[in-house]
């Protein structure tokens, strides 16, 4: 067995990934502090071909090299977009026929392995601040709040980390 080099991976130019079919998600990120984490959130997205990012309140937006420092081009590749207010991105999100899933420890939140998507269906996936989680009216709007499980003594992942946890279980769930 040997690693694979990068051009062994057969992966898509940028204009190639613009261009192509992209799964029915969009991430949110709600008032997202580091742009270390706004950069994995374009990196992950890239990983599993999201339509969009709405980059939302406080959250950093390209061009800006820590951006860049985790998100290595991919913010060239996925599509973003804007808004002041998180609340304003989940209701054009409602109107356009998303699903709405905050991912928060919330009364009545469903715990990730019972999450069972829709495969027809297009979803809006929101991450909240590092600290203080979505925000609260913006969990009034939600359809639906995914929690992941947790064993240990703190009561959450990194903000990156949840995307790529919840992305993960989405794609094995609908796309693989």
């Amino acid at each position: 067995m040997k690693k694979l080099k990068l051009d062994e991976l057969n992966r898509l130019s940028v204009d190639e990934y613009k261009s192509s079919d992209k799964h029915p998600v969009v991430l949110v990120l709600d008032n997202i502090r580091s742009m270390h984490n706004v950069g994995a959130g374009f990196r992950t997205g890239d990983a599993f071909k999201v339509e969009k990012l709405y980059l939302c309140g406080v959250t950093a937006r390209p061009p800006h090299r820590e951006i860049h420092k985790s998100a290595l081009g991919a913010e060239d590749s996925v599509a973003w977009e804007y808004f002041a207010k998180t609340s304003d991105a989940i209701i054009r999100l409602k109107e356009e026929g998303y699903i709405i899933a905050s991912v928060e420890q919330a009364e009545g939140s469903q715990m990730l392995q019972d999450f069972a998507p829709d495969k027809n269906a297009k979803y809006a996936f929101v991450f909240g601040n590092e600290v203080f989680g979505v925000e609260e009216d913006v969990v009034a709007l939600t359809d639906i709040c995914l929690e992941i499980p947790q064993f240990g003594t703190k009561h959450s992942f990194n903000v990156s980390v949840t995307m790529g946890i919840v992305l993960w279980d989405y794609a094995a769930k609908v796309i693989l």
